[in-house]
C-alpha cells in the first residue's frame, strides 16, 4: 500500500480547503516517515490542529498498532481547515480526501 509510484490525487473538497503545500506534506509524511516503518492499511487517518506556534500539526494514528505520531509543519494553521483528513489507496491510485467524501 501507498507506493509512491502510483498516481496521486486530492478530492475537490480537499483542494478547496487546504493549500497545495499542506496536501503535498501528507504525501511526504507517507513516503518518508510511514512507508516501510509501519504496516499501512489502505485508509490512513490524519488529524490537523494548531501547534504552539499556530502552525499546522499533523497527527497520524492507527488503532491497529495503537500508534500516534505528530509532525509539525511550517504551514500556518487556519481554523477553517478540516479536523481530519484521510488518505486512501485502492491499489491503482491514492487519494487525499475528507471523511465527508466517503459518507
Amino acid at each position: 500500500m501507498f507506493q509512491n509510484s502510483n498516481q496521486r490525487f486530492a478530492t475537490i473538497a480537499v483542494a478547496s480547503k487546504l493549500p497545495d503545500a499542506l496536501i503535498d506534506r501528507f504525501w511526504t509524511i507517507i513516503d518518508q516517515n510511514l512507508q516501510g516503518v509501519f504496516p499501512l492499511n489502505n485508509v490512513l487517518t490524519f488529524d490537523l490542529a494548531p501547534n504552539a506556534d499556530n502552525k499546522v500539526e499533523i497527527t497520524f494514528s492507527t488503532e491497529k498498532l495503537a500508534t500516534e505520531i505528530t509532525f509539525d509543519t511550517p504551514i500556518p494553521y487556519d481554523a477553517s481547515y478540516p479536523n481530519t483528513v484521510l488518505a486512501y489507496d485502492d491499489g491503482r491510485s491514492q487519494t487525499i480526501l475528507l471523511p465527508s467524501d466517503v459518507e
